[in-house]
């Protein structure tokens, strides 16, 4: 009897909802993903005809969509990107700037040559913003349109120069695109290429709406919200009114759920299963802690839980996808899955494995969005006898084993850490908490028309993406953006009620939520010994600090060997410090690579290689340690610096994880005084 394996993909294509009190999307990630990625995902696959996978669309994001055909309308940055740069104010300027910077440079600005020229600039001429603006756009531009949109060649052709017709020639271009999008995942939903499964409505943590203390009961060291109560009709209304949307833009009622987050317990099971779901999915994490056991062998058979299915996500294979293979070529990556995954093929049962994962945030990372990877994954996975692709619809087909109890937690750490526990997002749990205790005070004076309008505010304010942001987990240049949508829903509420709302409601939560929170900038010139050992605190006093601990995401269990950068200068030379694990790093095939920016050049550095400038020190030990000559960097006054470290030619790391470091040459710090 040959050998067998069911791999089911599922692939969460969602945006937290960005609309205002207006209804204007306040950030422009759903028309930028629509361009690069929703679209792109289904497409490569359907090149190949003996594959299947599932695609989970949030309500939230099919709404706004909707929303993208009139982005002039609809959505604020496109507002400020269609005006001539002369037009904006300052903020406005500031803020689009920071937008069309925000793409990860080593994958995207750095390939396109005159987007990589205008990244660096600190003030833009009106021309320069355009094409800054344009670029930028462009960029995010997926490699269905580029192949085959004649728009998107001609524009990408041009590079430069750019004029206020190009960008409306663009911009509906693009509109028209985001039409398609839907109609495209109805077509192969009807071919039976894929299945659709959808979210509670505004993407909210099931179990937590339901009974707060579930955070105690996935984790006891997790400190609950102050005067919890309890949303468990709202989380039913969150469940109906997904299933009412999907019937809406697919014609047929939806049969499975990717719980936000994969967040699950006994109550919110009962709900899916009493509003006619038929499968959910959540995170090898609890089906471990359901078991009371861990053996891997026991994650590759098929649940349900009183009647209703539950697929497992494989924890370690689905995070290759969104942290490993970037750094490998496709070849090798693809290679190295198919290794990992024939094991688990049986040949005396019929084993299944499921790769659950963002299906839209992790391609920037990669060359070319990924295009390379998924037609060298797709191709080889299409030829391999043992191995077949299905639906999780298919999936109900399969025999189950049933469990007697299923545990509380998500897919990140089995708990529900990430959105309560840190003093913010408790602080955000209260005044949700709070304001519901003041509506349902003043319910009966409140017309049905203004319940209907506060329902949908208290729904949005239930969105996990608030929380998310919230605390020190998680790094975003846009938090106080995030911040300001949640508590605008807040505000809307009593005004709807038309109740002054409490003076806490318009206080910033994330009060502190900027590059400071993992950042330190130098405050003297320094002199350190480059011998990569333990230094004296004053060798290094006055440097500069970068946490990169703190950009670590929750869930890459894989994390990279330096998790700290020391940095700094003196009148003649900028020293670089990377602290962390270096055990992990075998010196003698280790090699730094220092990107200038500014020169579009790069130094290597490595044990043998000579070729770096002279009087450059490096020392390899319990950390690395570097000193690079002022010479190099003659006339500038600021320098930006990224850092690559492989081993056995393979990257294991670039450095800083936010982007660039930026070192002020000319800084004496004269102003800076130490006692």
């Amino acid at each position: 009897m040959s050998k067998t394996l069911k791999l089911s993909f599922l692939w969460h294509m969602h945006q937290p909802d960005y609309g205002d009190i207006e209804g204007v999307m306040r950030m422009p990630w759903v028309f930028l993903h629509a361009i690069k990625d929703y679209y792109d995902m289904p497409w490569i696959l359907s090149k190949f005809s003996k594959l299947k996978a599932t695609f989970n669309l949030s309500p939230s994001l099919i709404q706004q969509l909707h929303l993208c055909s009139q982005p002039l309308k609809n959505d604020y940055f496109f507002k400020l990107w269609n005006k001539y740069p002369s037009k904006l104010s300052a903020p406005q300027r500031e803020w689009l700037i920071k937008i069309c910077k925000s793409p990860n440079y080593d994958t995207v600005i750095k390939p396109m040559s005159r987007f990589n020229e205008l990244y660096n600039l600190k003030s833009f001429s009106d021309a320069e913003l355009i094409d800054f603006e344009m670029q930028f756009l462009l960029s995010w531009c997926g490699n269905y349109l580029r192949m085959n949109n004649e728009t998107v060649q001609t524009l990408l052709k041009k590079e430069r120069g750019y004029s206020s017709e190009d960008k409306s020639i663009l911009l509906h271009t693009l509109s028209v695109f985001t039409g398609e999008i839907i109609p495209f995942y109805k077509s192969l939903l009807e071919k039976g290429i894929i299945s659709i499964s959808t979210t509670p409505y505004f993407h909210p943590i099931l179990p937590l709406l339901i009974d707060m203390h579930n955070v105690k009961k996935s984790n006891t060291h997790t400190k609950t919200p102050q005067n919890p109560i309890s949303f468990k009709e709202d989380a039913i209304k969150q469940v109906r009114h997904a299933i009412a949307l999907y019937k809406e833009t697919f014609g047929t009622d939806p049969v499975g759920f990717w719980p936000a987050e994969g967040a699950v317990d006994m109550q919110s099971a009962a709900i899916y299963k009493n509003e006619g779901i038929q499968w959910i999915a959540t995170d090898e994490a609890i089906l471990f802690k359901s078991l009371g056991s861990s053996l891997r062998e026991d994650l590759y058979k098929t649940y349900e839980y009183n009647g209703l299915f539950i697929a497992f996500r494989e924890q370690k294979f689905s995070n290759l996808f969104g942290f490993d293979y970037r750094f490998k070529p496709a070849d090798k990556a693809v290679e190295n899955f198919i290794e990992l995954i024939e094991p688990v093929a049986s040949a005396s049962k019929e084993n299944t494995l499921f790769i659950i994962l963002d299906g839209e945030n992790a391609w920037e990372y990669y060359e070319q969005n990924a295009y390379p990877f998924f037609m060298k994954l797709y191709e080889n996975l299409s030829n391999l006898s043992w191995c077949k692709t299905v639906r999780m619809d298919e999936m109900l087909n399969n025999e189950t084993e049933k469990l007697t109890t299923l545990a509380s937690g998500s897919w990140i750490g089995g708990d529900f850490s990430t959105w309560s526990g840190n003093v913010e997002k408790n602080r955000a749990w209260e005044l949700l908490f709070q304001t519901r205790r003041d509506f349902d005070n003043c319910a009966h004076k409140i017309t049905q028309e203004d319940s209907k309008k506060i329902e949908k505010h208290f729904l949005a304010a239930q969105s996990s993406d608030w929380f998310w942001w919230y605390g020190d987990e998680h790094f975003t240049e846009f938090a106080l953006e995030f911040d300001s949508l949640f508590r605008q829903h807040l505000r809307a509420i009593y005004q709807i009620m038309d109740i002054q709302p409490p003076a806490a409601i318009f206080e910033p939560i994330a009060k502190h939520k900027n590059t400071a929170s993992f950042m330190t900038k130098p405050q003297a010139h320094i002199h350190p010994m480059i011998n990569a050992k333990p230094s004296s605190f004053f060798e290094w006093i006055g440097c500069g600090v970068i946490d990169e601990s703190r950009l670590f995401s929750t869930t890459d269990t894989t994390k990279a060997p330096v998790q700290k950068i020391r940095y700094g200068h003196n009148e003649s030379r900028v020293y670089i410090a990377f602290d962390g694990d270096m055990t992990r790093l075998n010196k003698e095939k280790c090699s730094l690579e220092i990107i200038i920016e500014e020169l579009s050049e790069s130094i290597k550095i490595k044990k043998g290689l000579r070729e770096y400038p002279p009087g450059t020190v490096l020392s390899i030990g319990s950390s690395i340690e570097i000193a690079l000559p002022k010479t190099i960097f003659a006339n500038m006054q600021t320098v930006h610096l990224r850092f690559v470290i492989e081993q056995d030619d393979k990257i294991v790391q670039i450095l800083p994880g936010y982007g660039a470091l930026e070192i002020d040459l000319d800084e004496d710090y004269s102003s800076n005084w130490f006692v």
